[in-house]
């Protein structure tokens, strides 16, 4: 499978340490041949860091992806990196306090709105705002939680990635035109700097270390980080709409809750 995405120009969003998911796609990336372009938000000077880690480093934009004007400038940022984009990876989430950890019913509007727009609407901003970078054959892919059920102490977020998987089904029919296909990467839990945001995450990582029917790794970001890369390159040409479970095999199956 050497050189899988020889060649390929991918933006990928959402690194903030070495132990996401975001950067184990990056660096698979660039060990198969892509060059790869960061954005980053917030502490962008460790994002930068960060980058310095990966097998090249690679250029960090910053970007809020609920700024407009971010999100305008965007593809020129990028055209000053690369000519144009083959692949986009959303790895981006947030959700203030209140909309996690078993307060369901008391979160206030404000604070579910953020965690949609941040985490559900911004799916849609960036795949507009890298539009005029990418032609057919391209790919856009986000990471997600299985939204299926309703988990505990995930409550809003759980209700942001049900927000996501829709989304990606429009976009994979509103971009299918242009070429461009659209799909989800659902990772079960992992040990990453998001998780640790969560309070009661243990819950999760108990259910799936006994039920997930190939077994469960909390530290394994390479196996998401896989599929991404496999998402974006040209071996799935004919794959929209999709989300591609890599969580051992939980989802068939399910488990307490």
């Amino acid at each position: 499978m050497g050189g899988l995405l020889e060649g390929k120009r991918l933006l990928i969003t959402g690194i903030i340490t070495d132990q996401s998911i975001a950067f184990a796609a990056a660096k698979l990336a660039q060990e198969q041949g892509a060059k790869v372009v960061l954005t980053g938000f917030g502490r962008l000077s460790l994002v930068e860091r960060i980058a310095k880690r990966l097998p090249q480093e690679a250029p960090v934009i910053e970007l809020d992806v609920t700024n407009k004007e971010h999100l305008d400038g965007l593809a020129d940022k990028v055209r000053e990196h690369v000519d144009g984009l083959d692949g986009v990876l959303h790895s981006i989430a947030f959700a203030p306090p209140s909309c996690l950890g078993g307060d369901f019913l008391t979160a206030p509007w404000e604070d579910v709105a953020t965690a949609v727009h941040v985490s559900t609407f911004s799916f849609k901003s960036l795949a507009v705002a890298c539009l005029p970078l990418m032609g057919t054959g391209g790919s856009i892919v986000g990471l997600d939680f299985d939204a299926t059920r309703a988990y505990p102490v995930y409550d809003w977020m759980g209700v942001a990635k049900a927000g996501l998987e829709s989304t990606s089904r429009y976009l994979a029919r509103e971009l299918g035109p242009r070429g461009i296909r659209v799909n989800l990467v659902a990772a079960g839990p992992l040990r990453t700097m998001a998780a640790k945001s969560i309070p009661g995450f243990a819950v999760f990582e108990d259910t799936w270390a006994k039920s997930a029917p190939l077994g469960w790794d909390l530290y394994d970001q390479e196996a998401a980080g896989k599929a991404c890369c496999a998402l974006m390159s040209d071996w799935f040409p004919a794959t929209t709409g999709e989300i591609v479970h890599v969580d051992g095999g939980y989802h068939a199956i399910g488990g307490t809750s």
